[in-house]
């Protein structure tokens, strides 16, 4: 029997899956973010719906990932689980990798 972790290796061995996942890599970053701050609350979906005064279900949807939720709703959620939300960009992984190749070397010239 396959488990998950080895039928995400098969899969992630293809390029365009492996593209395909890791173009998704920041709407999964902002459900697991929501997730782990809902269970540090100590809370149930529905406790966080009533928080919110929505439903269960729609909770699940926000936390499932599949489709990015709105700012107001993500300030919504932090505000139902006793948090705040706090906005960083970063730059991504090849950009950073670009600008290290660039960077001067810390080493003195030779005289």
């Amino acid at each position: 029997m396959k488990t998950l972790k080895t039928i995400r290796q098969e899969l992630l061995a293809d390029d365009d899956a492996r593209a395909a996942y890791e173009a998704l890599d920041g709407e999964f970053a902002v459900a697991h973010e929501l997730i782990a701050a809902r269970l540090r609350a100590g809370l149930s979906q529905g406790q966080v719906a009533e928080r919110m005064g929505t439903t269960q279900s729609v909770v699940a949807r926000i936390e499932s990932g599949a489709r990015p939720p709105s700012m107001r709703t993500v300030q919504r959620f932090a505000q139902a689980v006793g948090g705040r939300v706090v906005l960083r960009i970063e730059d991504a992984p090849a950009k950073r990798a670009r600008a290290r190749r660039r960077a001067p070397s810390a080493r003195p010239a030779a005289v």
